[in-house]
């Protein structure tokens, strides 16, 4: 199944930092954008993987 999520992606003086408000307390940070890019996909696989496929649904 595939689905499009939204992710929130913020800079300041320290990094980026990403989050996916569609999953609460999935978020991450990194040094560049592509690095932040690359670590949220990470994230929300991970978390993906923490759910039954019932909590996926919902939350999509």
């Amino acid at each position: 199944m595939k689905s499009k999520l939204n992710i929130v992606i913020n800079k300041d003086e320290h990094g980026f930092f990403a989050s996916c408000p569609a999953l609460p307390g999935c978020h991450t940070q990194g040094d560049s954008f592509e690095e932040t890019m690359a670590n949220i996909k990470e994230a929300i696989e991970l978390y993906l993987e923490t759910m039954t496929e019932e909590e996926i649904v919902e939350s999509l």
